[in-house]
């Protein structure tokens, strides 16, 4: 659900020709439902859109990236990574919200987008299973258990090993072949020019109207997640997905400017998960 004044620019309203853009887009915050708490409270689910197929974002919570009424720090991403991120966090909200709105606004390039947030009836969600029909083995299923091993300080330019221990009940049960991807929807623009021909803009544009075979055909195996989720600027994993073996996913951190990061590591049984965060202070090469 995206919740956004109508604006007459590109970066809100993509043009007709569906042009992909590798970077110099923006980034729409999503408000994707609401739902109770079993404590009696209410959570806001929110994700993004960032329109670029390679360029990360990085927003800093502040001016540029705020709720508001209230506390400007909800706990939101600063780093932004590349295309669609459904339900990335939550907001809890005290029972006798009412009809308040909350407002999550980024701004980049000097243009704001906003997601609205409300207490419609229509937007209450299942964050979990999102109205999947449950059979055997998902009404079996427990979450995976994630432990995370990973050093709190760096200095560069040295990478940072990240090891995460996952155990689990073997459900649901994995299915053969690798996933499917809607058709052109997440491959970056590769047009390059010939040596004697002038640069090509930075975009490709995709024929309309071709329909999209189906996402992933179902759980792929106990898989590990590493994610940025706070810092100064992108982190790059040699993997950023990790398949798990022998309870064990390892993946390598490359850190290209020093400062505080928040990381976090998102074990995935093909239906639940379980998900630690944690800070690691990148300092900069020693002077010698």
């Amino acid at each position: 659900m995206l919740a956004t004044p109508y604006r007459a620019n590109a970066q809100a309203n993509p043009d007709p020709l569906s042009f992909k853009f590798n970077s110099g887009q923006g980034l729409q915050p999503v408000f994707e439902g609401w739902a109770y708490n079993p404590d009696g409270s209410l959570s806001m689910y929110f994700g993004y859109l960032n329109r670029n197929y390679l360029e990360t974002l990085v927003v800093p919570v502040g001016p540029d990236n705020k709720f508001e009424p209230g506390a400007a720090d909800r706990g939101q991403p600063t780093v932004f990574n590349t295309r669609i991120h459904r339900k990335e966090f939550s907001v809890k909200i005290p029972k006798d919200w009412g009809n308040k709105e909350l407002v999550w606004s980024v701004t980049v390039r000097g243009v704001t987008e906003k997601a609205i947030a409300w207490l419609q009836p229509e937007w209450q969600i299942d964050p979990i299973y999102g109205g999947r029909t449950r059979n055997a083995e998902s009404l079996k299923n427990k979450p995976p258990s994630l432990a995370v091993n990973v050093p709190s300080t760096l200095t560069l330019p040295n990478t940072l090993t990240l090891a995460a221990e996952v155990t689990d009940d073997g459900l649901p049960t994995p299915r053969k072949g690798p996933p499917r991807r809607a058709v052109g929807q997440e491959t970056p623009p590769t047009l390059k020019p010939l040596a004697d021909q002038p640069e090509i803009p930075v975009n490709v544009p995709s024929v309309a109207g071709r329909g999209r075979q189906g996402g992933a055909q179902g759980p792929q195996g106990l898989l590990v997640n590493w994610l940025v989720w706070r810092g100064p600027a992108a982190v790059t994993f040699d993997l950023a997905t990790v398949p798990v073996k022998d309870g064990r996913a390892v993946a390598t951190a490359t850190f290209a400017k020093p400062g505080t990061y928040v990381l976090r590591a998102r074990a995935n049984d093909g239906e639940l998960t379980d998900e630690k965060e944690f800070t690691v202070m990148v300092n900069g090469p020693s002077q010698h």
